[in-house]
């Protein structure tokens, strides 16, 4: 049977319960393995594993347990290795930049944020900004709609003023509260968000970021954010040294990228 990987600790980390069920149907046990100044918190993996929303939330309750005591570097839904072996391997062969990475992380937490427009707000603002979208919409207004060459004109002009103000205020996102993060990760782009950024936040500092957070929702209105945390640091576990190993060893941990923020 093959070996799930929720995250890795140091091997002095506080013990887990006992009685902390993992992924799968039954629940598998949740272990710990460990290697040298290192372990890796792991279960037996189910013959056939989907993202499920009880698998899902299992996966992230083991980590919110392994968080609450000591640092974790967190492992992506999904990361498996053929057997305990091949883990313990990867653990002794890349345990000088595991190491590091806990160093780096301990005592920071993750915080998601999606940025979205209030499309009418945004509306109104471009409205006021632009004089020339401004006065076609005034014009085709008078002429009782315009010609359909106007109002696609007026379409497109819109939609470019628009696209120019996502991208102006996804980098004023960034730049208010990168000051108050120890790190920064761009997420995937998907539709509906202007901005998918990751911030890296000392937890004694979290108080600060999040009212700064809230000073952005006031002062930008047209602004819709969404905040995810606090998280493990998924988006900040540098794996590429552990990339190198071949075979199996690549295996465990090649999903350990940034854990989609749902």
């Amino acid at each position: 049977m093959s070996t799930y990987v929720y995250g890795i600790i140091p091997a002095s980390h506080t013990p887990l319960r006992e009685d902390l069920d993992g992924i799968g149907d039954p629940p598998r046990p949740v272990r710990v393995l460990r290697q040298g100044e290192l372990a890796a918190i792991v279960s037996d993996a189910p013959d056939q594993l989907r993202p499920k929303r009880r698998d899902l939330l299992a996966h992230q309750q083991v980590l919110a347990e392994a968080g609450a005591g000591g640092v974790v570097l967190p492992m992506r839904f999904g990361s498996a290795a053929p057997d305990d072996e091949t883990v313990t391997a990867v653990l002794a062969e890349h345990a000088e930049h595991f190491l590091e990475r806990m160093r780096a992380l301990d005592g920071a937490a993750e915080y998601n944020i999606k940025a979205s427009h209030d499309e009418e707000a945004v509306l109104r603002l471009i409205m006021a900004d632009h004089d020339d979208i401004r006065s076609l919409a005034e014009a085709n207004r008078e002429a009782g709609g315009g010609t359909q060459e106007q109002k696609i004109r007026l379409g497109e002009m819109i939609a470019a003023a628009v696209q120019a103000r996502e991208a102006t205020d996804a980098e004023l996102l960034r730049q208010a509260l990168e000051p108050r993060a120890e790190a920064v990760s761009s997420g995937p782009q998907s539709t509906g968000w202007l901005a998918n950024l990751s911030f890296l936040v000392d937890r004694d500092s979290a108080e600060q970021f999040l009212a700064a957070v809230a000073d952005l929702r006031r002062e930008h209105s047209h602004l819709e954010l969404r905040v995810n945390g606090p998280l493990p640091p998924y988006s900040f576990v540098d794996i590429s040294a552990s990339q190198e190993a071949e075979g199996g060893s690549a295996e465990v941990f090649g999903a350990a990228a940034a854990q989609p923020n749902g």
